[in-house]
């Protein structure tokens, strides 16, 4: 729907009508997101330079791994890399990136895994992490990922104004090696590629929303193109807003409604 469509205005001019609770970010939050996507880029790219970033997977298969749908079960496999690379580097108290936490996160969390940063003089920079696996050699692979659900995110910004929600996109590449003595074929699935974005600063262009499952689902278009802008939470939350109020499948009432009820409104109604 265009947004000078007349349904569309209508949802507009009722949502300006709505008092919010407006989420205001501290003025360190910015430093502290650009901390840890640096962080999170240096530990990762560390991780491959080193040679640490290959998964063996050993099978009784002779025929080697089906790589046809391998990119069907990498996710699991490189969301728990990740966890791994991240702890070992907690393990070392002295870690340059001051990376002091790490905690795995169960399957239907948002994000993956939650680090904490501390520098000195500095509060602890916490930063939720959803790691994104897209196969190199899949032409789609990457495309409209799924990030989480609209409701959720946007109730997260409103509790928690500073709230660092960060995508990690892992590159990967599968292949197969012969073992000379059981003549059975090993996979390796290896990390070749890092990109970490904080989702509050990713372009209007670059986020879309798929209303298919529950309150509908924000998506990234390409998650290998992705620019950047600086923005507030306020501004993020109205970006949410705009997406899902733009969508021909849902209606003001339904998007007042949860409005209400997951207290982002102060007023009962338009």
């Amino acid at each position: 729907m265009a947004a000078n469509d007349p349904i569309i205005m209508e949802k507009m001019a009722n949502y300006a009508k709505c008092e919010f609770k407006i989420p205001k970010e501290e003025g360190s939050y910015v430093d502290g997101s650009n901390y840890a996507i640096a962080a999170i880029e240096e530990i990762v790219a560390e991780a491959i330079r080193s040679g640490r970033n290959k998964i063996f997977i050993n099978t009784n298969l002779k025929l080697g791994l089906p790589m046809e749908n391998i990119n069907k079960v990498a996710g699991p496999f490189v969301e728990a890399w990740a966890a791994e690379i991240f702890t070992e580097v907690v393990d070392d108290k002295a870690n340059r990136w001051k990376l002091v936490n790490v905690e795995t996160k169960e399957r239907l969390y948002m994000a993956d895994v939650i680090l904490q940063f501390k520098r000195d003089k500095v509060p602890v920079i916490t930063a939720e992490v959803d790691v994104k696996a897209t196969a190199v050699d899949i032409k789609e692979s990457g495309k409209s990922t799924n990030i989480t659900s609209y409701e959720r995110i946007r109730s997260a910004y409103v509790e928690d104004p500073d709230y660092l929600f960060v995508i990690l996109s892992l590159k990967h590449k599968v292949y197969s090696t012969r073992d000379e003595k059981t003549k059975m074929m090993n996979g390796i699935m290896e990390v070749v590629g890092h990109k970490a974005y904080d989702l509050k600063m990713i372009s209007d262009s670059d986020i879309s929303y798929n209303p298919a499952l529950g309150t509908g689902q924000i998506q990234i278009r390409d998650i290998h193109y992705i620019t950047l802008t600086t923005r507030t939470t306020w501004d993020f939350c109205q970006l949410l807003d705009r997406k899902y109020l733009n969508s021909s499948r849902r209606t003001f009432k339904e998007w007042f409604a949860m409005a209400a009820s997951s207290g982002w409104i102060k007023n009962e109604g338009p």
